[in-house]
């Protein structure tokens, strides 16, 4: 639930927002960041390959409309087998002889009877085949399902980006946190190594107790150690945001980003209302399920007939003779009318009907998980900035209790140990308000990441 206090900060942020919008345009560090991360990834590139080869499918499924035309050269040349016995001089000769003694003249020459072989000798066929697609709702439905998966490339492409951007924030908020870190326990180490010196000196001077001054240098090293660890922790954080951005390891980060300016805005995020139907998780699946009813129209299409057409150019003949009696046009249509599959269009055509049922059901189970989660994230925003509030108030109220505390050390109201308890508490008072600051501002990439259209935050 959102607090009069968050309340009270959303219509401030709102109308900070809308009196300075160009303010809040301008690009930080971190855009530049998510750009390059963007850019150089390796996972996108990868899925921008996959999206090129998809659309390449569609470019290939709208090619089969289209003519398809080769050139083929047979050659065949046999001897041997079945011959085919033509007597013409037995059934002519006779003729021709009476018709040249009528006519006086050798007119008509005698004949020899024949063999000719079933097999041909030295043939050849040469010709330019086209062919093309009269009716074939197949390649209508191929057409469809390859730029339906266009659709749903792009729809993976955009979800991981969204990924990204939120990994980015938080690891570079984890980096900015460690160094933060660090700072804190520099700034504890230079007083902690100030109340040394005062307890060495006054040990020295005959006033102060060697307690004092092995409690004051076993706090030095404690510090020490906490700057080591929160050292490692940054180089961690580093490594994995360099990760992230595809670039070498010890690249150098820039840290230049207002940070309290981000919280401020995290604020708005609250008063955002988003329509889990426009996310695009639930837009993949509905995607999921238009393919599937394309699929299925695809197999109720199994039983409606095809009608092809083709042409043939070219020449054949025996010993690679080219000539006007060698040269032909063949020209023909085919129909292919479907009788009997046995059942398999039937089952076919059920599995889809199934698979579209499923699909229906895992976006009703997306759009309720959807809205489970972005309410959750922002319980934790709200959660994380009332908290903020309170690990400020806390800040202060350890900063006014160590200022008393020296001071009435200074003054000889109040023991060394109570000093080193008042800077332990500031020191880890510092430290939660700034964990809880970058807790904030992961807890808005979390809501950033769950809108439809996500805006960087600057």
């Amino acid at each position: 639930m959102i607090t009069q206090y968050i309340k009270k900060k959303i219509m401030a942020v709102l109308l900070l927002l809308f009196v300075t919008q160009g303010v809040f345009a301008q690009r930080t560090v971190l855009d530049d960041y998510i750009d390059s991360a963007i850019a150089n990834n390796i996972v996108i590139q990868q899925k921008s390959i996959a999206l090129d080869k998809a659309k390449l499918a569609f470019d290939i499924a709208k090619s089969y409309y289209l003519p398809t035309t080769s050139f083929l050269v047979d050659y065949q040349s046999a001897d041997g087998g079945r011959d085919i016995q033509l007597p013409l001089g037995d059934l002519l000769n006779g003729v021709y002889s009476s018709l040249n003694q009528l006519t006086a003249s050798n007119r008509f020459p005698q004949l020899s009877n024949e063999s000719i072989n079933f097999l041909p000798k030295n043939f050849y066929d040469a010709r330019v085949h086209t062919t093309l697609p009269l009716y074939n709702p197949d390649i209508k439905y191929n057409k469809q399902l390859a730029s339906q998966q266009v659709h749903l490339n792009e729809l993976d492409v955009a979800v991981y980006k969204k990924d990204l951007i939120k990994n980015t924030k938080e690891a570079y908020f984890n980096y900015l946190l460690a160094l933060q870190a660090i700072n804190i326990y520099k700034e504890s180490l230079a007083l902690a190594e100030e109340g040394r010196r005062t307890n060495q000196k006054l040990l020295d001077n005959g006033k102060g107790l060697p307690a004092y001054v092995i409690r004051s240098e076993s706090e030095v090293e404690n510090i020490k150690a906490e700057i080591s660890t929160a050292e490692q922790k940054a180089k961690n954080a580093a490594l994995y945001f360099n990760f992230l951005l595809n670039r070498d390891l010890a690249a150098p980060i820039d840290t230049s980003y207002n940070a309290q300016a981000a919280v401020d805005k995290a604020f708005s995020l609250l008063a955002q209302d988003e329509n889990v139907a426009d996310r695009e998780e639930v837009k993949s699946l509905e995607q999921v399920t238009q393919i599937n009813k394309t699929m299925l129209d695809m197999n109720k299409s199994a039983y409606y007939p095809r009608l092809n057409t083709y042409l043939d150019l070219g020449s054949q003949a025996q010993d690679w003779k080219v000539n006007n009696q060698s040269k032909y046009y063949f020209f023909g249509v085919q129909l292919s009318v479907p009788i009997y599959s046995g059942s398999r269009t039937k089952n076919k055509i059920k599995q889809a009907e199934l698979d579209i049922k499923n699909s229906k059901l895992d976006i009703t189970q997306a759009k309720q998980q959807l809205s489970m989660a972005d309410e959750a994230v922002k319980n934790d925003l709200s959660a994380a900035i009332q908290t903020l509030y309170a690990k400020q108030k806390q800040l202060e109220s350890a900063a006014t209790y160590q200022r008393l505390i020296e001071r009435g050390y200074r003054e000889g109201t109040n023991t060394f140990i109570e000093t080193i308890d008042a800077r332990n508490q500031y020191t880890q008072a510092h430290i939660a308000q700034q964990i809880q600051m970058f807790q904030v501002l992961i807890s808005a990439a979390e809501v950033e990441r769950n809108l439809s259209n996500p805006q960087i935050q600057k």
